[in-house]
């Protein structure tokens, strides 16, 4: 198979497997891009209409023809990403996740009940033992009467929960979730799907806020947003190769205060990479560095060509609307 390149734009369409089911999908695609300060990458969900994949795109754009701010620390501290696995298997993630003592758990996961996120947050809390942080995600799947007596319960099997992000839906709903229980919020899609992120601040929505490079247009604008917002800060990853995790590190690395782990070690959770050094944790720490796809790993995972055909229409819309 041959490098699915633009040769008009220079544009790389990829498609990497995941090893584990992950947001719906078993495998992540979108395209990588290369300008004169480095490699940038495009990779916008297919639910994602246009007028939100833009952000992506000066994301990508930025990247590649800008860079981003010098860092202010040289490594960054990130948690495992447990999806919504069975109790062994998010065991097994925690205890192979490179030194992580902070674990994210997916949970509200359709199907499921109340009983399997339980078993998973025990396996986790017995992986990390009694020190390490355990945090959990509902993507806003959850009402506010479920959000509020699932955490009493999710809290008690995970012996003390860090936050829980994104409970519910509504800005007002998570503002009720943070009155009802000593578990502290943090708002994800309420700011980077919003188009008032700072309602969140106005409602007293959230103790914490989840920022991600790509779905907010880029470095420069998540440090326009932190300091206007003035919360701590998380930076998570929108599951991208190394290319586009580099981002996120450079977000991490350039927040004047970071204390919390970010949400940047999903490179583990893809069965390869564009890149032939990953950026993995060692340690529970990922260095402040921006690795490079070669053309061998390139080739090795271009898209198919109807794959290839549609990225090419989605990234020609991007380019001709700037």
């Amino acid at each position: 198979m041959t490098s699915a390149a633009l040769p008009s734009t220079g544009l790389h369409v990829y498609r990497v497997g995941l090893r584990t089911r992950f947001r719906g999908v078993t495998s992540r695609d979108g395209v990588l891009l290369r300008g004169p300060a480095g490699w940038g990458e495009f990779a916008p969900f297919w639910e994602y209409e246009d007028a939100e994949a833009r952000a992506w795109w000066r994301s990508a754009r930025e990247a590649a023809d800008l860079g981003w701010p010098d860092p202010v620390r040289q490594a960054v501290p990130v948690n495992v990403t447990v999806p919504a696995v069975d109790g062994p298997a998010a065991h097994r993630l925690v205890t192979t996740s490179a030194g992580c003592r902070t674990a994210k758990v997916k949970v509200a996961e359709p199907g499921q009940d109340v009983a399997a996120e339980v078993e998973r947050l025990e396996a986790v809390r017995d992986a990390l033992g009694p020190d390490g942080r355990i945090r959990i995600d509902a993507n806003g799947a959850w009402d506010l009467p479920t959000a509020i007596s699932r955490l009493r319960v999710l809290d008690r099997a995970a012996g003390g929960l860090e936050y829980v992000e994104q409970p519910c839906a509504s800005v007002a709903d998570l503002a009720a979730v943070r009155r009802a229980t000593h578990v502290l919020v943090a708002a994800d899609e309420s700011i980077r799907r919003a188009e008032d992120p700072m309602a969140v601040v106005r409602a007293e929505a959230a103790d914490v806020v989840v920022l991600k490079v790509a779905p907010l247009g880029g470095v420069r604008a998540c440090l326009e947003l932190a300091e206007q917002v003035g919360l701590p800060v998380v930076v998570s990853s929108a599951l991208e190769t190394s290319v586009g995790l580099a981002a996120g590190i450079a977000l991490a690395a350039a927040l004047p205060e970071l204390p919390y782990a970010c949400g940047l070690a999903t490179a583990q959770l893809m069965v390869d990479d564009v890149v032939p050094e990953p950026l993995l944790p060692v340690d529970g720490m990922i260095t402040v560095r921006r690795p490079e796809p070669t053309a061998e790993l390139l080739a090795a995972h271009a898209a198919d060509a109807e794959l290839t055909g549609r990225w090419r229409a989605r990234a020609g819309r991007m380019e001709a609307r700037g």
